[in-house]
């Protein structure tokens, strides 16, 4: 069954434009609501409950009154928890054993999108089955329960505290942070009254930027997807390690004291490492974007390496289907599942700090067997009933593509799953062989397109 609004990551979208509305969001509270109720394995009389997280944006306001609003209205207490990090609601809800988790985030995107996410009362994301249903009932007529029965909200003032003490626990007991000067970029997002305290607490020098969020600047040249101010901040106080997160803190990025940075795929690459010294690592899930020289660097060392669909919910399934721990993708989404039920920036850095103690060697040493290959990647447009895998021309040029580059890269056409765009990708060895190949076939495409 197509999905009419949810995608890989929930419902993302321009505030303002439908379904980023308040009638919307009223309409899938209630929804959401009415498949709780009728899920929930309660005593006759309790009311299930669920929690409200959100990012900084301004229209975050908007959407947490309204979808309280619709909650209340199918019988569902609402706990609000204020800003809070897509992974603190998904720990949270877990915690306090509540029937869902809600985020109001469009995570690395820019202030005038919003979006939401939905965790079960495990802290997993919610099953496919589960948004198919809220799906279908959001096509039914919207009802009010009986006064007597509406659902109470109430705000958790210690949400914060308790989370910070759960990212604490994920660091061994035997370590601490004491000697390092760290700087910690918050993206002006959800975790910006959170994050640095973590650090600070477990005995780092901390210097914090991004955290002085004003409704419109989350992401806003700071956080995972502006490493750049974390450079300049790294090297103007001579710290010995920086640490990005994204505006709802489940993306990672580290700067080491020379300014260089690390993506998710060599983070994933240092924990990777540190597993297999202790024996406990039997395999790594990646995606579809995820380097080659990952892939095979991992391989080097005899650790398994499988590839998931682009989406953190992908590499999750694959990891429950492979029994494995440890996955992420390239952006910076790190999975650990012993750690946590889902990608968390926190918890991830804790885990690469952990390998840079355990080893007594600074991030470069830790990488210095994996060389990332050059990567190209291009957005064409397309329309929406261009069939590019059954086009002639496109598959022969891809073939020509792959025929090139050998065993020394590889060639992925990809249609993103939000914009009427094919992506492009190409790596390999040679950066300029890349770049050259990557307009060859981005150009087949648009004639094909077109």
């Amino acid at each position: 069954m197509s999905r009419r609004y949810f995608g890989t990551d929930g419902i993302r979208g321009l505030v303002g434009e439908p379904p980023i509305t308040p009638d919307f969001m009223v309409r899938l509270g209630y929804a959401a609501g009415e498949v709780l109720v009728r899920r929930a394995q309660l005593s006759p009389g309790l009311r299930p409950a669920v929690l409200i997280g959100k990012d900084t944006r301004v229209s975050g306001y908007m959407l947490e009154a309204s979808l309280e609003a619709g909650f209340a209205a199918a019988g569902v207490d609402v706990m609000l928890s204020g800003p809070m990090p897509t992974p603190a609601v998904a720990y949270l809800t877990r915690a306090l054993r509540l029937q869902a988790g809600v985020v109001i985030s469009a995570s690395h995107n820019p202030y005038p999108d919003n979006g939401i996410k939905f965790f079960s009362g495990d802290g997993n994301k919610l099953a496919d089955a589960v948004e198919a249903e809220i799906e279908a009932q959001l096509e039914q007529p919207m009802r009010c329960r009986a006064s007597a029965q509406l659902g109470k909200a109430r705000r958790i003032d210690d949400a914060a505290g308790r989370y910070i003490e759960f990212c604490k626990s994920t660091f061994p007991n035997k370590r601490d942070l004491r000697g390092l000067k760290i700087v910690v970029d918050c993206a002006n997002g959800a975790a910006y009254h959170i994050a640095p305290h973590v650090f600070h607490e477990l005995g780092a020098d901390v210097v914090a930027i991004g955290v002085n969020p004003d409704g419109f600047n989350i992401n806003d040249l700071v956080g995972a997807t502006s490493p750049e101010s974390l450079q300049l901040a790294v090297k103007q106080h001579k710290a010995d390690l920086g640490i990005a997160l994204d505006g709802d803190g489940d993306r990672l990025v580290m700067v080491d004291e020379r300014g260089l940075i690390y993506d998710g795929d060599q983070l994933l690459y240092v924990i990777a490492r540190m597993r297999a010294a202790n024996g406990v690592v039997p395999g790594v899930v990646g995606t579809l974007m995820s380097n080659l020289a990952l892939q095979r660097a991992l391989e080097d060392e005899g650790i398994a390496f499988a590839r998931a669909r682009v989406g953190d919910r992908y590499v999750l399934e694959l990891l429950h289907e492979k029994g494995w721990q440890l996955g992420g993708e390239n952006s910076g989404h790190i999975i650990c599942l012993e750690k946590h039920t889902t990608g968390d920036a926190l918890v991830s850095a804790l885990q690469v700090l952990t390998a840079v103690q355990e080893s007594g060697t600074k991030l470069a040493e830790l990488c210095r067997k994996l060389t990332l290959y050059p990567q190209k990647l291009v957005n064409v447009r397309i329309s929406k009933g261009f069939d590019w895998e059954a086009n002639a021309a496109v598959g022969k040029a891809k073939d020509a593509a792959e025929r090139e580059l050998g065993r020394a890269g590889r060639v992925l056409l990809r249609p993103s799953g939000t914009e009427p765009v094919l992506r492009v990708m190409v790596e390999g060895e040679d950066g300029a062989k890349v770049n050259a190949l990557a307009a060859m076939l981005a150009e087949q495409v648009r004639l094909a397109a077109a």
